[in-house]
């Protein structure tokens, strides 16, 4: 079985990264196609002993900084340049989210009348339909800006009709969560099989609790980093981020502005900074509005620690309320303080968190993407 990876782009090294790099082991001999990638970054660290296969892309100066976000109406030009080179695999499984990346035209081998052995199928591991398409909230709120907005609507009402027309091309859909399986349903009309993405960090160095809260995000918009500051501000915690300014460096400047001295950011920090990070935290900070799924809270809990979260999005399927965490729905600062209040009033046992994080293992996640991958290609060759 030939089997090609798909990915966005390699660029910052986050959630959807960690599942392409789980991929990439349970088929180490499989390329990986991507838009772009930029030398240097955390991705391109992670991923450059492999063998990438970028598009024209990657040849047009600025695209892998500057200018891929500005012409993304470009992605389906992007995709379709690798359509004679994706022909000649068995299976594309494609990790999606951002940048449109499904739907491949796969050249002649791609008939669904085909029942034969030349079968291909195309399997889309989704973490969510491109936000900045359907009204959910992005890194950048660009639409603050009315030339900015126009040209955006205009361009995103075309660009959902590409993407649901790529949809209806994927032969199998995976959703990283039921949140987005919902959406995937409302979307593209199209049925999914949620297989929850993996937590994979270093073992434990048994660091002890430093009493500082902790949130793990990219600095940017949509992931409550503004609400975490103020409460803390408030309450006079300790609370360290960990994660960087991802080029948006006005998001940056301005909750700098916001933060008194017992707020530290860390920037991007290794696996191994992380893993005591997240041990030494007395509880993690979980904001997001609505979470596609949100693997930091499962991280944190993989280290025994606490989560208070926003009860929306993927949260609601990781977090146990009053068991491995505290859920808030008034999402303002009050409620964000009635929350961190109530989770020093009750009992969180270790243990419990550890559990419910064992559910979301790299293990747990390769054994049943194989799983789903072999199943499929025996029932199209039969």
């Amino acid at each position: 079985m030939k089997i090609a990876l798909v990915h966005d782009y390699l660029n910052e090294f986050g959630g959807a990264e960690r599942v392409l790099l789980a991929l990439s082991e349970i088929w180490p001999e499989a390329p990986i196609y991507t838009a772009f990638v930029k030398k240097g970054s955390p991705a391109y660290e992670r991923f450059k002993n492999k063998k990438i296969v970028t598009s024209w892309a990657q040849k047009v100066p600025g695209f892998n900084k500057y200018l891929f976000s500005p012409l993304r109406f470009l992605a389906p030009l992007i995709w379709n340049s690798f359509s004679s080179r994706l022909a000649d695999y068995d299976v594309i499984l494609a990790s999606s989210g951002w940048y449109v990346t499904k739907g491949f035209k796969r050249g002649d081998k791609w008939d669904k009348s085909n029942k034969g052995n030349n079968r291909q199928i195309e399997i889309c591991y989704c973490h969510t339909p491109p936000r900045w398409l359907y009204g959910y909230k992005t890194s950048i709120e660009w639409q603050r800006f009315w030339p900015i907005r126009i040209y955006g609507q205009v361009m995103a009402h075309f660009m959902r009709l590409y993407d649901f027309n790529a949809a209806q091309r994927v032969d199998y859909f995976i959703a990283n969560s039921k949140e987005v399986q919902a959406r995937i349903k409302k979307f593209y009309k199209r049925d999914s099989t949620v297989i929850y993405p993996p937590v994979d960090l270093p073992k434990s160095q048994k660091s002890k609790r430093k009493g500082y809260y902790l949130v793990v995000s990219r600095i940017v918009g949509a992931k409550g980093l503004s609400l975490a500051i103020e409460a803390a501000n408030k309450l006079g915690i300790k609370l360290k981020i960990a994660g960087f300014p991802a080029g948006y460096q006005t998001e940056y400047k301005n909750l700098l502005e916001k933060s008194d001295s017992n707020i530290e950011f860390l920037g991007y920090v290794s696996d191994e900074e992380l893993t005591s990070l997240y041990e030494g935290a007395k509880a993690f900070l979980a904001l997001a509005k609505d979470e596609d799924f949100g693997i930091t809270p499962v991280e944190a809990m993989s280290f025994g620690t606490p989560v208070v979260a926003y009860y929306g999005g993927g949260y609601k399927e990781t977090v146990i309320d009053g068991k491995t965490g505290v859920f808030f729905k008034d999402y303002s600062v009050e409620g964000l303080i009635e929350a961190i209040s109530k989770l020093d009033r009750i009992k969180i046992k270790s243990e419990d968190c550890l559990k419910q994080a064992e559910k979301f293992n790299i293990r747990r996640f390769q054994k049943e993407i194989q799983k789903f991958v072999e199943e499929k290609m025996n029932d199209t060759r039969k």
